[in-house]
């Protein structure tokens, strides 16, 4: 099983000709209300690559919180581990312009009290797969890490965003995930080189764990034992890359919990991260087709 703790967010999304500039009004041309959270996505990207699913987090008592939980719900993720705390539920503030690209903010409410403590010890026995990110308090990130990584779970920290992260975490992380920037920030913070391959090589020797880095239309990279290998993602129509990295982060998440191997693990969440691109918002599947893994 696949054990999320994360955030839980309601994104509104605006389409825009561009992302504007600081200081610039543009007019956008849609408004859009749909559920995320790096958490919930990563949480329904695991489901949908077949994986059994539980999400530990916290939403508040408005109603935003419905409509967060609603695609976790209808994809049989389990949701009793989810907290209702009084506290507005978090939201992503989007633009995704004409290309592709996106412009976020995200208030984190409900996510900025979620606790490790509330994630029971049977949870985290040897053979389940933890997956965390950073929109929640990394007090609690490391926390639980600590307790996983003594039980016997396998802990994979997608380091996103980008916030400072004690290195003595890393000691309980079997899988880092970093996007390119991410990447040479904790470079910058660590004193590592900032080159994704270089920065692979160097925090695999340092901290002794599998570190992958995403490159967004160039797949990812990691290292193997022939050395640095780069999986490449097959072409697409790109029409909206928000929540690609989360649908990457998931599909690993699922693939090491069924027993692949960090190649193909890798392979797979390029696989789904490419998908992710072909449809609009986070947590989206394309009309014309079942999720993987939920036929």
């Amino acid at each position: 099983m696949v054990i999320v703790f994360g955030s839980i967010n309601l994104d509104l999304v605006a389409r825009v000709p561009r992302i504007p500039a600081p200081g610039e009004t543009i007019a956008g041309r849609t408004l859009a209300a749909s559920p995320g959270g790096k958490g919930a996505n990563q949480a329904l990207a695991a489901r949908a690559a077949g994986a059994a699913v539980a999400m530990h987090g916290a939403v508040g008592v408005d109603t935003f919180a419905t409509g967060a939980l609603a695609n976790l719900r209808a994809a049989g993720v389990r949701l009793d581990g989810v907290a209702t705390i009084e506290a507005a539920t978090g939201v992503a503030l989007i633009n995704v312009a004409d290309d592709g690209e996106n412009a976020i903010t995200v208030i984190a409410g409900a996510n900025a009290l979620a606790r490790a403590d509330a994630v029971p010890d049977e949870c985290l026995a040897r053979g389940i797969t933890l997956l965390m990110q950073l929109e929640v308090p990394v007090t609690e990130v490391a926390s639980l890490a600590a307790r996983a990584h003594a039980r016997g779970a396998t802990v994979v920290l997608n380091a996103a965003p980008a916030v400072p992260l004690p290195e003595r975490i890393l000691s309980a992380i079997d899988v880092l995930v970093v996007n390119e920037s991410e990447a040479a920030a904790y470079a910058a913070a660590w004193q590592l080189p900032a080159a994704p391959a270089a920065f692979i090589a160097a925090a695999t020797q340092r901290f002794g764990l599998c570190v992958v880095v995403t490159l967004g239309a160039r797949g990812a990279m990691t290292s193997s034992a022939g050395g640095i290998l780069t999986l490449s993602p097959p072409a697409v129509a790109v029409v909206d890359t928000t929540g690609a990295g989360d649908a990457f982060a998931g599909a690993l998440a699922a693939a090491l919990d069924r027993g692949a191997d960090a190649r193909d693990a890798v392979a797979a969440g390029v696989a789904a991260g490419a998908l992710a691109c072909t449809h609009a918002g986070a947590q989206r599947w394309p009309a014309a087709t079942s999720p993987p893994g939920l036929k």
